[in-house]
């Protein structure tokens, strides 16, 4: 088994423990909210149970992901790894609008809700579970460079602080104020919503193939090495761990070729030795005498 696969293997694991974890938790606050017909216990509830349909998201992601390079997808299937995590964006939308519209709807029938001694301890519970989750997602995320991970972990940590909001919405109710109820309710839909926001935006920028090192860096590592008079037209895309870097190097148009080329070989080892990730750094080689341009518009003869 080799690392890739491995990775994958890991991330699965993962998923799946964080999945019954969600599926637990969830289940423990929709009965106990919808027994006490509190409104803002049932919506962190459902939040739990859609952290688990998204988990079953990711996994599918993952799955997909895990694939090997093929005739149709040269570069791999990474990136639908990226996919899941717009899908699990898209699902916290949802989660989102459902609550603000239950919440609406409890402003209009005016229903009292129950708080019990038994309410506030399995909030207090569920929120033990979702930092325990979160932690153990967020670490292995940044072990295994799992955008799915690390999206479902900032997820998962919302649930934290929207817990955190239903239980002020408990205490607030116990002492007769029960339209805070809704009103806790809401808060928690547009918590929910910023996590899907902030995972869409991090994903799309991914897909669209955002710069994922700055062009400096890579210069000043590139035009240390001997044999380099100059490093432009630099570019990188790519999730984290699994980066492309492509280039174009300058050498003295006099150098042999069999030399251009072992240049170019030491050029991508840097790369891959000073920046994590990096799945592969493509150099394309120049004469220092050819005038090149920004827009990469001049191809000159290769050495």
């Amino acid at each position: 088994m080799d690392d890739n696969d491995n990775r994958f293997r890991m991330i699965k694991k993962v998923m799946l423990n964080v999945f019954f974890l969600n599926i637990a938790v969830s289940f423990a606050k929709i009965a106990y909210g919808m027994l006490t017909n509190v409104l803002s216990m049932q919506s962190d509830g459902y939040h739990s149970l859609f952290d688990g349909i998204s988990n079953i998201v990711g996994l599918i992601g993952i799955q997909i992901a895990s694939k090997p390079p093929d005739k149709e997808h040269p570069y791999g299937h990474r990136k639908f790894e990226t996919v899941a995590s717009i899908f699990i964006a898209v699902i916290l939308g949802i989660v989102a609008f459902e609550i603000v519209h239950s919440a609406f709807q409890r402003f209009d029938n005016g229903t009292n809700p129950e708080v019990t001694i038994i309410s506030f301890l399995v909030m207090m519970g569920t929120m033990i579970v979702n930092f325990a989750v979160t932690t153990y997602e967020r670490r292995n995320g940044e072990a295994l460079n799992s955008e799915v991970l690390l999206a479902d972990s900032a997820h998962t940590k919302s649930d934290i602080y929207v817990s955190l909001s239903v239980l002020m919405g408990l205490v607030f109710i116990k002492a007769g104020y029960p339209i805070l109820d809704p009103i806790i309710s809401v808060i928690v839909a547009i918590v929910i919503l910023h996590a899907g926001l902030e995972i869409m935006f991090s994903s799309v920028s991914i897909l669209c193939d955002e710069s994922r090192i700055e062009p400096e860096d890579i210069r000043d590592i590139v035009c240390r090495i001997e044999g380099v008079q100059n490093c432009h037209n630099i570019r990188s895309r790519g999730p984290d761990g699994n980066v492309y870097v492509d280039l174009h190097i300058q050498v003295d148009p006099e150098m042999p070729t069999y030399k251009s080329h072992t240049i170019a070989y030491i050029v991508q080892y840097s790369i891959k030795e000073n920046f994590k990730g990096i799945e592969e750094v493509l150099v394309h080689i120049e004469p220092s005498c050819s005038v090149s341009h920004q827009g990469g518009t001049f191809t000159p003869n290769a050495y």
